[in-house]
């Protein structure tokens, strides 16, 4: 490997430290106006009327916008259940209805930012409160109020697993534990709060600056919520500020269109960070309700779980969040009888969307509760219990197919906790923890845990799953420039760097002859999200693909030699309704965990004094080890 592999300056690296780089509140332009929103003021309710005259009146004020003035005034990343302004005169049917605080109601433009936020002050809002629900387990009452009247009983999604034999399952278990593990919100808190630009090209496009994950999806949702044909809009990302995947969701950006499209004037937004917590979504808090049955072997006979996701008042990504949650709630252990419910929620509460792990997280969490507790029940090590259980090489999913090829859980396991020096191997083979050394502090004790997981590369469950990537090979003699076509969001992860490298190598050049145009749907091809630990993935292999014609290309003479290329991996499927059975993800990656802490019993402060990760992420298994004094409560 001539490019990969290396460590390289980040093609990004220098504008971010100097400053240079250019995020969408940096952006200006000649004659432009400012917009504010304002947003829901009820939980639940009702509007009656919206009364605009004081703001319109108010100085600098030039325009007042509301759900009259959307024409499909419908979004969502994977169903078009909210509307993008709330109130009277909409064409989406309930849009007079708000459904939690973070609902758009109206929003003003002005010439300055100062006399937007004044005549947002000055809308008046006639609401007729309604009942609201704000527990998942309420939502599901019969007599609970109905958030989308297509979605009786609030249930957004329902999946479940069914498989193997569980009366005899538990006819097997020596001991059984039960367990219920509450997870919470979570805030993004990326650097750069929302922001963006809304104008109109030299092509007469309506266009929208702003950070997001994926520029196309970001197109498609805003030329369907104004009518517009597909080619009359175009996203652009500049430097993002962070993600971790609090952008996949619509913020400014429908808002932004619609305000340039109907005043023919830039128009700029920035949201403060109360703005940006109240606006956008966060993790869900999700409940799940496990039981777990082993043999006195230690080895696992049958699970069962009711697991609960509460999404907020629309959907965002729920249903796919809520469906790796299923799948990962058994953790990476052979479950020959298991029975899982897991539901999405709708809750009055702010929406939850993507948020890293996807569900993931969450589910390990239970599982790995679950598995301490039978250690605990059955007196055996915790590190041994898991060896005697993960999944290898051939091993059947919960859901009743076999993992892809390159399931080494048990080897990325078995070096984390060799490496951690907290475990002995006995002449049997199993593990057995050392005797923890003594803590720093007579009110202090000291503990040492461990984990494993496994996490999906791409997008599940039958969504297809695709990528483009177009490569130019430009000079006469020699190849003395290599543009590279893709749009994946570099959203701090590194992305263009390894998009350029990888270049690089599939055309056999140096680095710097690379040049990356990507964000732009203009000038890009759709790319899919970054997120769902994808994209270097995807993205590499569409790049590759285009490299390689395009070399032939450049050998045959034709030349500057322009290739572009389609990537698919092979296919997932969405779970069975009835069983479960499917084939949700083409590839994971797998990780285990040591973790040694003190905790002091007074404060109930927590000390990390020491972590060993080990990880296979599609290439050589990895191990780090990091010491520190990072503290908590």
């Amino acid at each position: 490997m001539q490019t990969l592999g290396k460590s390289v300056l980040r093609t990004d690296a220098l504008g971010k430290v100097t400053g240079e780089a250019r995020y969408p509140s940096d952006y200006d332009m000649p004659d432009q106006l400012w917009m504010k929103i304002l947003f829901s003021a009820r939980a639940h309710a009702r509007i009656r009327a919206i009364r605009t005259e004081a703001a319109l009146a108010h100085p600098g004020v030039v325009a007042v916008f509301t759900a009259a003035d959307v024409p499909a005034n419908e979004y969502g990343l994977i169903l078009n259940d909210q509307p993008v302004l709330c109130g009277p005169g909409s064409a989406k049917p309930g849009a007079d209805v708000v459904r939690c605080y973070m609902d758009n109601v109206a929003i003003v433009i002005a010439e300055s930012e100062a006399a937007a936020v004044a005549g947002r002050d000055l809308i008046e809002v006639d609401y007729e409160d309604l009942p609201g629900v704000f527990d998942v387990v309420a939502a599901m009452q019969p007599d609970a109020p109905q958030l989308h009247a297509e979605n009786p009983g609030n249930i957004l999604s329902h999946y479940c697993i069914r498989k193997g034999d569980m009366q005899a399952g538990w006819a097997a278990a020596d001991v059984v534990v039960e367990g219920e593990f509450d997870t919470g919100y979570q805030e993004h808190a990326y650097l750069q709060p929302e922001a963006g630009l809304g104008y109109l090209d030299e092509a007469g496009r309506v266009t929208v600056l702003v950070a997001g994950q994926w520029t196309h999806e970001d197109q498609e949702q805003i030329a369907h919520a104004l009518g517009l044909p597909l080619e009359q809009v175009r996203v652009i990302y500049p430097a993002i500020g962070g993600a971790f995947g609090g952008r996949e969701d619509m913020s400014v950006q429908i808002l932004l269109a619609l305000a340039a499209w109907k005043l023919r004037r830039p128009v700029k937004s920035i949201w403060s960070r109360e703005e940006s917590i109240l606006g956008h979504h966060k993790r869900h808090p999700i409940r799940v309700r496990a039981r777990w049955g082993a043999t006195r072997e230690g080895k696992i006979v049958a699970v069962e779980a009711q697991v609960l996701g509460d999404s907020g008042a629309y959907a965002y990504t729920s249903t796919k969040v809520l469906a790796n949650a299923n799948l990962m709630c058994t953790g990476p252990y052979e479950i020959p009888n298991a029975a899982i419910d897991t539901y999405a929620i709708y809750t009055n509460n702010i929406p939850t969307g993507a948020f890293r792990g996807f569900g993931g997280p969450q589910g390990a969490f239970a599982a790995e509760g679950m598995m301490d507790r039978l250690a605990e029940a059955l007196a055996l090590d915790p590190a041994e219990i898991r060896r005697r259980n993960v999944i290898r090489e051939g091993s059947l999913a919960t859901v009743g197919t076999p993992f892809p090829p390159g399931v080494t859980m048990d080897r990325v396991l078995e070096q984390c906790v060799l490496q951690s020096e907290a475990w002995d191997q006995q002449p049997d083979g199993t593990w057995k923890m050392r005797p923890a050394a003594p803590a720093s502090h007579p009110r202090k004790r000291r503990g040492v845990g461990v984990a494993c997981a496994f996490k999906n590369v791409g997008f599940s469950f039958g969504f297809p799953e695709q990528s483009w990537a177009t490569v130019e090979i430009h000079g006469a003699t020699e190849i003395e420039r290599v543009v590279v076509r893709q749009a994946g969001a570099e959203v701090g992860q590194g992305a263009h760097t390894v998009m350029a490298q990888m270049a690089a190598e599939a055309v056999g050049v140096p680095l710097e002859r690379v040049e990356l145009i990507s964000q732009d749907t203009a000038t890009t091809q759709n790319s899919g999200s970054a997120s769902a630990s994808r994209l270097t993935f995807m993205a590499g292999n569409a790049i590759r693909g285009a490299a390689q014609q395009a070399l032939q290309k450049w050998q045959d003479e034709d030349r500057p030699a322009i290739a572009t290329s389609q990537y698919r991996p092979p296919k997932t499927s969405m779970y069975d309704p009835k069983t479960g059975k499917s084939e949700p993800n083409f590839a994971y990656g797998y990780v285990a965990q040591v973790v040694e802490v003190e905790v002091d019993l007074d404060t109930g402060h927590i000390e990390l004094l020491r972590v060993i990760s080990a990880n296979d992420v599609a290439g050589p298994l990895t191990l780090s080890r990091s010491r520190g004094k990072l503290k908590g409560p």
